[in-house]
């Protein structure tokens, strides 16, 4: 028997749920989509929809299943081909392409869009596929990188391994204290270089040791998975990618449209926090500045004044849900005051 469904209220929208057996997630081979209640919810009325982190195609299905034609984007060629065969081409389109890539930004605009959304985790099959890196299990190389045909970071040529091998102590301190929230960044980031100065850095193990050298032997998993989720953003450049693309993709859609975001680091989160947040505002003066001299005009609405997050159901069955939150935006309409 089917479990009757139940509402759950966040924000202005009205959520129906209904609990997900464990089949369901062994029944999709590339990833269970995070929050596809919610995404339903967001998505209900879309004729023109952009998944702007395609993954397997999870989201997608449910963007075409609800009418959409969809423009499906995603920088990582295994999860283009995962969608294509999940999906097929009826009502989808496909491209290759980091979602901040002025060819994707060019795309998006010119696909005239009512719904953008984009989910900011790395997906269940790039962490089972040990070769990729993504993994802190024993023995996988120290890789991380998403693309394969674009240039910089996160392509071919910059991984995980060049991280811990060639950033000065200052630059590592930076990036374990701001994208895995490390109070003992600076420790760490003087033992990775002494470290290396013996052997180079090459597969998961190494790195793992120098996290337990500096964090002790209790150190574990939500350690590790910190750590190396601070690595993953480094390589691919996920934090400037986010800045840069907001703004272009929110110009992008048609009026009334919605975008959104799904993250998984409080970095991110505050990022579309803050960005939603000025978009909504009126004025945009300084905030010492007495009176209105900017005439600005809000540029839409917060739809999400707390983010949408997971249920525990929805975390025991596919605990890569547990740390996401999702956040929409609504672009002005004509006529909105």
């Amino acid at each position: 028997m089917t479990p009757s469904p139940r509402p759950l209220l966040a924000g202005v929208f009205v959520f129906w749920s209904v609990p997900t057996a464990a089949s369901d997630a062994r029944s999709i081979p590339y990833h269970v989509p995070v929050l596809s209640a919610a995404v339903q919810a967001w998505a209900e009325g879309s004729r023109r929809a952009v998944d702007a982190t395609l993954g397997g195609g999870g989201h997608a299905a449910i963007l075409r299943g609800l009418g959409a034609q969809v423009l499906g984007i995603d920088r990582d060629p295994d999860a283009i081909a995962a969608a294509r065969q999940r999906l097929g081409t009826d009502a989808v389109e496909y491209l290759e392409a980091s979602f901040a890539a002025p060819a994707a930004l060019a795309a998006v605009a010119e696909f005239h869009p009512d719904r953008i959304l984009l989910d900011l985790g790395v997906s269940s099959h790039q962490i089972d596929t040990a070769e990729r890196g993504f993994t802190f299990r024993p023995g996988a190389p120290l890789d991380m990188r998403m693309g394969s045909q674009e240039s910089g970071a996160g392509s071919r040529g910059f991984t995980a391994r060049d991280v811990l091998n060639t950033w000065p102590t200052a630059r590592l301190i930076a990036l374990f204290s701001n994208y895995a929230d490390e109070r003992r960044a600076r420790a760490l980031a003087k033992e990775i270089v002494r470290r290396r100065l013996n052997a180079p850095f090459a597969i998961s193990d190494d790195f793992v040791n120098a996290i337990r050298a500096v964090l002790g032997p209790r150190s574990g998993p939500p350690d590790f998975a910190r750590l190396f989720q601070a690595l993953r953003i480094a390589v691919n450049q996920e934090i400037d990618s986010l800045v840069a693309a907001l703004p272009a993709l929110r110009d992008a859609l048609v009026p009334g449209g919605r975008l959104g975001v799904i993250t998984y680091h409080s970095g991110e989160d505050r990022i579309v926090k803050n960005e939603f947040r000025d978009w909504a505002r009126d004025c945009i003066c300084p905030p010492k500045q007495p009176i209105c001299t900017c005439r600005g005009r809000a540029l839409g609405r917060v739809l999400t004044k707390k983010p949408i997050l997971p249920e525990s159901g929805e975390s025991a069955v596919n605990p890569r849900a547990r740390s996401a939150q999702f956040r929409v935006f609504e672009k002005a309409a004509p006529g909105d005051v």
